[in-house]
């Protein structure tokens, strides 16, 4: 368990190493893609450009697909140690992300959680006691 500073930033308990983190309910993608920014912003060193447009599309797709397919977001957490940045997205549906087939037609759909899979180093989706999910992505900072 973690303990926050007045700031709300992660203490880290004796012996390990330094997590930042972030929490929020964002009602929207762009309140999400802000969140980020700001998080990001506030790391140091600085996380590289390439790592930080990643993780930005990470938690932009994983917010929307929350939105689309649950209904809300009934949380979101942004964590960074010095090696890996963590986004967990919560969602009211016990429902699992499930591929679909890409639309080609020009609808919109399908194409979020493949490309969630190919940037995230590690996914997970686990059930929560409320009937609800966590949907957790790493990438290596």
């Amino acid at each position: 368990m973690h303990h926050l500073d007045q700031a709300g930033q992660a203490l880290a308990p004796p012996g390990r190493a330094a997590e930042t983190g972030h929490h929020s309910r964002p009602q929207h993608a762009a309140e999400a893609r802000e969140s980020v920014r700001v998080f990001l912003d506030g790391l140091s060193p600085a996380v590289a450009a390439r790592t930080a447009q990643h993780f930005l599309l990470l938690v932009s797709e994983l917010v929307s697909n929350a939105l689309r397919h649950a209904g809300a977001v009934s949380g979101l957490r942004l964590r960074a140690t010095a090696s890996t940045l963590t986004v967990e997205v919560c969602d009211p549906s016990p429902e699992r992300p499930a591929p679909r087939t890409p639309r080609l037609d020009g609808t919109t759909g399908g194409f979020g959680w493949p490309m969630i899979r190919e940037l995230a180093e590690s996914l997970t989706v686990r059930a929560e006691p409320d009937g609800g999910k966590t949907v957790t992505a790493v990438l290596a900072r």
